[in-house]
């Protein structure tokens, strides 16, 4: 359809058309129009086919129509032959089959009914639009969330696991820890009063003394008394049954006494010493 087609007649745009005066028809023709026109419904034909047949009845020419409508004779024939797809749709479509229907003297909304119904019957139906569904999610995809909680869970076992363990072993060295420093310190060095009820009861009573920080080594009756550094001005006491045994770092940082009485040094002075005492060292 071309644009001169399309702009031969708009029943908007143009004014009423002032159609000439259909020509005479003979009285026998009069009457069967009549006839036709009262029971024209009572059998519905083809639509393009009782279009051409009303033109032709009236003896009016394509060409008449044509000049009479301003419609192109294309689209006259294509209304004729119900050629629906060379026919403009909407308010066109009508506003030419409400013309010719005027030109003619038809009855203008049966025949528009009559043209919608016949091209209704001939349009494509409408192309069934496919449901959009979500696309369900893959087979495998609750199996792989699965795993993945599992292996987070097991994950978070083995850490609280591992932790205890950790927390149990760093208890378990506080408390050993903890138990064996009191022994060391009864054992490297005993208590005044400790040493005092000993030299009560034994026979030997030993004084320690330093005039500076030295390391100190006390056995009395081969039994470990004291092994440890001692600050400068320090005085221990130590009893003992039958003898002394006494190690220093430095012999003349150490001063001793038995039972009161001093003894000799332990050896050279700077040099480190070891010497034993016992009974015989009070009867010299």
């Amino acid at each position: 359809m071309t644009l001169r087609d399309c702009t031969a007649y708009s029943p908007f745009r143009d004014s009423p058309l002032i159609f000439r005066e259909r020509p005479p028809v003979s009285t026998a023709l009069r009457l069967h129009l009549v006839f036709e026109d009262r029971f024209r419904f009572m059998a519905r034909g083809n639509f393009g086919e009782r279009l051409k047949r009303e033109r032709e009845l009236r003896e009016v020419s394509m060409d008449e129509l044509t000049k009479a409508t301003r419609i192109s004779t294309r689209f006259v024939e294509a209304l004729e032959n119900e050629d629906w797809g060379k026919l403009p749709g909407g308010v066109f479509g009508h506003g030419f089959v409400r013309t010719i229907a005027r030109y003619l003297g038809l009855n203008e909304e049966a025949l528009l009914g009559e043209y919608d119904s016949a091209r209704a019957e001939h349009s494509p139906a409408p192309a069934h639009k496919p449901e959009e569904r979500i696309p369900s999610p893959p087979k495998w995809l609750p199996v792989a969330a699965a795993g993945v909680v599992l292996l987070l869970l097991l994950g978070f076992v083995f850490a609280v696991r591992y932790g205890w363990n950790r927390y149990s072993a760093y208890r378990a060295a506080k408390k050993s820890a903890a138990a064996s420093l009191p022994t060391q310190t009864q054992s490297g060095s005993p208590s005044p009063q400790s040493a005092e009820q000993s030299s009560s009861k034994a026979a030997l009573d030993l004084s320690v003394s330093t005039s500076a920080a030295t390391r100190v080594r006390v056995l009395a009756d081969d039994k470990l008394l004291l092994d440890t550094e001692l600050p400068a001005g320090e005085t221990r006491h130590f009893s003992a049954n039958r003898q002394f045994e006494v190690s220093a770092g430095d012999s003349s940082a150490v001063l001793l006494e038995l039972n009161g009485k001093a003894m000799p040094p332990l050896g050279a002075p700077g040099a480190s010493g070891r010497i034993v005492l016992s009974e015989k060292d009070l009867r010299q």
